[in-house]
């Protein structure tokens, strides 16, 4: 599993498993041990988070997820001390200490709770994509290596 097979969904908590497109939409499982599959419609705001970004102030102007979130198992090996309860303030340190140049009017507490809390969720369910061996480009190798 990879970067480009994990979405969020506008509304809904938690990552899910892109499996399969549909005609009106796309056939999501969900990460949380449940494994109950969905159906979104075209409507939903599906992000995958490949293509998620963090805005920063240096000249690139954001930073791929990607490498947040292996910074940060690099950096706290699955235990960032932090809750659902942190506060503004400490979830802005956290960032501030793994992402030193991100956008402090662009990026607020609420998405660095998010980025914490999908971080949990992918060290408990699939650390594989948190380590960049896993994460290199995936296009060119051949099907039972990716």
């Amino acid at each position: 599993m990879d970067f480009s097979e994990l979405a969020s969904v506008s509304g809904k908590s938690g990552l899910f498993k892109i499996l399969n497109p549909t005609r009106a939409g796309v056939i999501l499982e969900t990460l949380d041990g449940t494994n109950k599959k969905l159906v979104v419609g075209m409507n939903a705001k599906v992000s995958v988070l490949s293509d998620i970004s963090i805005y920063t102030n240096d000249g690139d102007g954001s930073v791929p997820l990607k490498d947040i979130l292996q910074k940060i198992h690099v950096e706290f090996k699955g235990d960032t001390g932090l809750t659902k309860t942190s506060d503004g303030e400490e979830l802005k340190s956290f960032l501030k200490f793994v992402l030193p140049n991100y956008d402090e009017d662009r990026v607020y507490a609420s998405d660095i709770k998010k980025l914490v809390a999908w971080y949990h969720q992918l060290v408990d369910v699939a650390p594989e994509v948190l380590t960049s061996e896993t994460n290199k480009d995936t296009d060119t190798a051949p099907e039972g290596e990716k």
